[in-house]
C-alpha cells in the first residue's frame, strides 16, 4: 500500500519542555490509525504539525509528498481535520455551517450544494438540516463535525478524540460511521484517543504515545506478541488434579518464571515458548491434561505495559 504521511524525527519544543520527540511515523493508503495515549502526551501537537498549523523544531514531515509547513494549502486541500473541540455557529441551521465551510474552501455554490445533502445523508442528519445547532445533541454535533470533514472529500482526516463525552450509543454510531467512511470512500484516518476499547475496536494499527515519545508501534497482535516475547508470554493450563506435586513439577520446567492458580487453573509464566515441555510435565506429574494454550494479550494490557515501562 501507499504510505500517505511520514515523519522522520518529528520533534516540537516549547521552551523546556519536549511535546513531541523524534517521531518515526508512517500512515499507508485506506488504513484507519490510532494514536493512543494520555492527555498531555502530544497527540493533538503531532497532528497540528502534519496539518502545517504549528512549526516543527526538528526533523520532517509529508503529507501525500507535500511539506505541511512550506505546502500547506496542498495538504489542507486533501486533509480534513476534527479538533477535539469543534465550533459551530449554534443561531444558524446545519445547512448554512456546512455552506459556510464550503464556502471556506472556495467550492462552488453548485457543488457545494451536492456535497453538503450528500455528506448530511451520511451522518443521518438530513432530516435537521434546517435545525439550529444551538438545538442538537452532543452526538448530533459530532455528526455534523464528520460531515464538515466530509464537504472536502478528503483523502486523509485526523479526527481527535471523537467520542469525547457521547453516550454508549452515540460511540457506537461514531465508531461505526468511522469505519464506513473507509469502507465505502477509502479514506485513511488519523484517531488520536485515550480511549483503548474504542481503538481497539476499529484501528488497523496503533501507536502509543507518552511523554512525546512513541513507544510501541503495530498491530496489537503483533504488539502482544512482542510482549509475550518479553517476559509476558502465560499459558493457560486445565488439568487434574492441580496438585501440588503437579505445580513443583512445572515450576522445575526450564524458563518457567511463576506458576499461579487460577481457580480452576494454573496460569503459567515463562520467557519463551514451553508448551510442549509444560504438556510433558503435566503427563509426567500424572495428571490429566484438558487443556493448554497462551492466553492473549488484550490492548489494555499491552498500553499500561508500555505506559509504566515509559
Amino acid at each position: 500500500m501507499a504510505v500517505l504521511v511520514e515523519t522522520q524525527q518529528l520533534t516540537k519544543k516549547y521552551g523546556e519542555r519536549t511535546a513531541v520527540d523524534g517521531l518515526n511515523l508512517t500512515l499507508e493508503e485506506g488504513e484507519i490509525f490510532g494514536l493512543l495515549g494520555p492527555n498531555g502526551a502530544g497527540k493533538t501537537t503531532t497532528i497540528l504539525m502534519l496539518l502545517g498549523l504549528t512549526e516543527p523544531t526538528e526533523g520532517t514531515a509529508t503529507v501525500a509528498g507535500f511539506n505541511p509547513q512550506r505546502e500547506g494549502l496542498k495538504v489542507k486541500r486533501i486533509v480534513s481535520y476534527l479538533p477535539e473541540n469543534v465550533g459551530f455557529y449554534e443561531d444558524i441551521s446545519a445547512l448554512a455551517n456546512l455552506r459556510y465551510t464550503a464556502e471556506l474552501n472556495r467550492i462552488r455554490r453548485k457543488e457545494a450544494e451536492e456535497l453538503i445533502e450528500e455528506a448530511l445523508e451520511e451522518v443521518g442528519l438530513a432530516d435537521r438540516a434546517f435545525d439550529k445547532v444551538g438545538t442538537f445533541s452532543r452526538g448530533m454535533r459530532q455528526r455534523l463535525a464528520i460531515a464538515d470533514v466530509l464537504i472536502k472529500r478528503p483523502r486523509l482526516a485526523f479526527l481527535d478524540e471523537p467520542t469525547l463525552a457521547l453516550d454508549p450509543d452515540g460511540v457506537n454510531q461514531m465508531l461505526e460511521l468511522i469505519l464506513k467512511l473507509r469502507r465505502e470512500r477509502g479514506m485513511t484516518i488519523l484517531l488520536s484517543s485515550h480511549l483503548l476499547e474504542q481503538v481497539q475496536r476499529i484501528c488497523d494499527r496503533i501507536g502509543i504515545f507518552v511523554k512525546g515519545k512513541m513507544v510501541a508501534l503495530g498491530g496489537i497482535e503483533e504488539l502482544g506478541m512482542q510482549l509475550s516475547n518479553n517476559g509476558g508470554r502465560v499459558v493457560e493450563i486445565g488439568a487434574e488434579p492441580l496438585s501440588e506435586d503437579l505445580i513443583a513439577t512445572l515450576r522445575a520446567v526450564k524458563g518457567v518464571k511463576a506458576v499461579e492458580r487460577s481457580q480452576k487453573l494454573l496460569l503459567v509464566s515463562s520467557d519463551r515458548e514451553l508448551r510442549p515441555e509444560l504438556a510433558t510435565a503435566v503427563a509426567t506429574a500424572g495428571a490429566k491434561l484438558h487443556h493448554l494454550r497462551l492466553q492473549t494479550v488484550g490492548l489494555e494490557q499491552i498500553y499500561f505495559r508500555y505506559f509504566r515501562e515509559n
